[in-house]
């Protein structure tokens, strides 16, 4: 069970998620969105109470950019098919029509950058992916001080 830190926990309110992002006004379902948003709130950002985010309204907010880039990645924007293209558009030809994309693997944002609502989503939560404080282990002396609870702290 996870102790909870002081980290806010967003609750999707589905009509103001349909409102705020019109491309999911009537599709998918709300289920999936749904599991979409747990989905999100186990694997990307922290929505039990543990994360970095201490504002309710700005967790809700991150939590719906992210719910919009997962929904348009797995989804499409209502309910047309969502692309099967992975990676940035770097280059577009017209003759003969040609097409480059660009994913590094090795670049922390490059799943974010494939949607405006994932680059949204990957700059607002810059000041939380800085180095954050110091996390101490165990002592060589075995007596504990400095020690923090790390189940409150890491990813945001």
């Amino acid at each position: 069970m996870a102790m909870a830190c002081g980290g806010a926990i967003a609750v999707l309110d589905l009509a103001a998620f349909r409102l705020a992002y019109p491309a999911f006004a009537t599709n998918p379902s709300d289920a999936a969105l749904q599991a979409y948003f747990a989905l999100a709130g186990e694997v990307w950002l922290r929505n039990d109470g543990t994360g970095r985010v201490k504002s309710v309204p700005l967790q809700t907010q991150l939590m719906y950019m992210l719910l919009a880039h997962v929904t348009q990645l797995f989804s499409g924007p209502d309910g047309t098919t969502p692309s099967a293209v992975v990676g940035r558009l770097s280059n577009t030809s017209e003759g003969s029509v040609s097409v480059a994309l660009e994913y590094e693997s090795t670049q922390n944002s490059a799943w974010f950058t494939q949607t405006p609502y994932g680059a949204a989503f990957w700059a607002a939560t810059a000041s939380f992916r800085s180095f954050p404080s110091y996390l101490s282990g165990p002592t060589r002396f075995g007596n504990g001080i400095g020690r923090r609870n790390r189940g409150c702290s890491g990813a945001f």
